[in-house]
């Protein structure tokens, strides 16, 4: 057994067909963990689950959701009860950036969109799973934010401020629940190639300018971010809640 063991230990992450989430619930598969990949459509998370459990048998399910529904989720919640018993993880990374541009761009339903799937779908999730990992007193809760919410931005305005309000979110729910043994975190990620990041790398002149900005002199991988996320939810990370890791290559620092 390492500090990184996830024997034993139930997963959901969401936003995890593709891109970052599809390589977290990947690594925590390959740690031990029984996996709940979602997203909005059935057939990608289906074949994401397919190729887990050709590699861990009986390792992963998919239970497709849409984070706009409450309804969703809960049935996300109870669907994993039914398949493996508990929810031990909860790996909140689906997010929604429908809009580029100047703050005063904005539509009143763009606006709220971002803060309804960034936010407040975190906060239903999580306590949707909480009362069950306070009985256990046992949890590991983590939130994929965006070093978006650590400085202004003129291009993703709105999609930075729910990411930093995930952060105090995090900040808040590790005061409240850490006594029970339940740790809350952030990741941070900078920008990395992923669809869902199109439209700040998918030219070359985008990605060299991006890359040029960064010490590491490249962007990230969904694995650079995926090692972080086994971290959080594992032994290793057991005295660690209320942080935001970030991970940019540099970018911030």
């Amino acid at each position: 057994m390492t500090l990184f063991d996830l024997t034993g230990k139930v997963a959901i992450v969401t936003g995890s067909s593709r891109g970052i989430g599809k390589a977290i619930v990947e690594r925590l598969a390959e740690h031990g963990a029984k996996v709940v990949v979602s997203s909005r459509k059935a057939g990608p998370c289906e074949e994401v689950a397919a190729a887990i459990n050709a590699e861990h048998p009986g390792a992963a399910i998919a239970v497709p959701a849409n984070i706009s529904s409450k309804d969703d989720l809960q049935r996300l919640v109870d669907e994993t009860r039914k398949a493996f018993g508990k929810v031990d993880i909860l790996i909140c990374n689906a997010a929604s950036n429908p809009y580029y541009g100047p703050m005063s761009g904005i539509s009143d339903d763009a606006f709220r969109k971002i803060l309804d799937n960034n936010i407040i779908a975190n906060n239903w999730l999580i306590n949707m799973v909480s009362p069950e990992m306070q009985d256990r007193k046992d949890g590991a809760i983590v939130i994929i934010s965006s070093i978006g919410g650590l400085r202004g931005t003129p291009v993703i305005g709105a999609y930075a401020i729910s990411k930093a309000a995930d952060m105090q979110l995090a900040r808040n729910l590790a005061q409240e629940l850490s006594p029970h043994n339940i740790r809350v975190n952030c990741i941070a990620p900078g920008l990395v190639k992923t669809d869902f990041a199109k439209a700040l790398w998918d030219t070359p002149e985008g990605e060299k300018r991006a890359s040029e900005g960064t010490p590491l002199r490249r962007l990230g991988e969904p694995d650079d971010i995926a090692g972080a996320a086994v971290f959080l939810s594992s032994r290793a990370g057991g005295w660690m809640t209320g942080q935001t890791i970030v991970i940019d290559g540099g970018s911030t620092s």
